[in-house]
């Protein structure tokens, strides 16, 4: 539509200043001659454009006028809302600059818009550690979602044991990370968390709930995460490795670095909380050479026997030679 092109040139030439025809039609993807109609048109309406001729010439607007107007659809505010500090954020202690400009973007919202803001925040939360795209089927999601945007008690079927289990819950936002997306209620027995791929079915229901007043979905999340880590079975070990690989072991599921030793050369050693044995080991086998355990002893040993194992398999393979069947087929 021209009216929200013509918003766009204006923010354009707010936010870059001067810029030519061309770069305006490229950027809009529409004709040099629609630019210069739209100039006119912006011109008629009081804005006060200027053209300047020559070599480094172009458009922009007169020194000092700005417009408190965004321009900015619904749905645009809700994508940007969705964003979140990422893991280089966090690592360079930059996350909190992120949370107030966050704030500020907020408050520069059109009034009819920040309600709609505020809404978008508390129902949806992207937690940014190690997002990576979902994979996982979640037929479900849209008619979840609408639920909890018309805040419409749910009636989910899911797996609990070694039964199928149904339970009325009020929905109260969605959760994505990693590859799953979460879908956070309120029941009879309290706040709790539902994998959306491990549903089997949902239906909304026609009676409506009022939302907590102060229930805050991020920080809810954080607090859950923090407690479920909490209840973990801990297996502490202690390793050495180069000082390079340390950001991205520290990003391991289930994996809490707790010390670091003294830096020797380019190699660290490093005190560390895994949750048993066998993830310790299958955690360690990701990084071969680079990362060596150096206690327990029974985490050395466990170790040795996956790798014996492995040059056992691929050894007897290569022995057997390629026109040979493999073993066990």
């Amino acid at each position: 539509m021209r009216a929200d092109r013509l918003i766009a040139i204006l923010l354009l030439l707010q936010n870059r200043g001067r810029m030519t025809s061309q770069e305006l039609a490229n950027q809009l993807e529409v004709s040099g001659r629609t630019i210069h109609r739209d100039m006119e048109a912006l011109s008629t309406a009081g804005i006060p454009i200027v053209a300047e001729r020559g070599t480094n010439g172009g458009w922009m607007l007169a020194e000092g006028y700005r417009t408190n107007l965004t321009g900015m659809k619904k749905e645009e505010i809700q994508s940007l809302l969705l964003s979140q500090p990422t893991g280089i954020a966090l690592e360079l202690g930059i996350s909190d600059n992120f949370d107030a400009a966050f704030q500020k973007l907020i408050a520069a919202f059109p009034s009819m818009y920040r309600e709609e803001a505020e809404k978008v925040r508390q129902r949806i939360h992207i937690d940014g550690a190690g997002w990576r795209e979902a994979s996982e089927q979640v037929p479900l999601l849209p008619l979840i979602q609408e639920a909890i945007w018309l805040e419409r008690k749910l009636l989910i079927a899911y797996t609990r044991g070694a039964e199928l289990a149904e339970r009325l819950v009020q929905p109260l936002g969605l959760v994505a990370k990693n590859n799953a997306w979460y879908l956070v209620a309120d029941t009879e027995g309290g706040m709790r968390t539902y994998r959306i791929s491990r549903l089997h079915e949902a239906a909304m229901q026609g009676e409506s709930f009022d939302r907590p007043e102060r229930f805050d979905l991020a920080s809810y999340w954080q607090q859950s995460i923090a407690q479920f880590k909490s209840e973990l079975p801990r297996y502490p070990a202690k390793i050495r490795m180069k000082e390079a690989d340390l950001p991205r072991f520290r990003k391991q599921w289930y994996v809490t670095v707790t010390a670091v030793g003294t830096v020797y050369q380019d190699e660290i050693q490093a005190d560390v909380l895994f949750n048993t044995l066998e993830s310790a080991c299958e955690i360690l086998l990701k990084f071969g050479s680079t990362v060596e355990a150096l206690e327990p002893l029974e985490l050395r040993q466990k170790l040795l026997q996956e790798v014996q194992s492995m040059m056992s398999l691929y050894t007897d393979k290569q022995e057997e030679g390629p026109d040979k069947p493999i073993k066990g087929n």
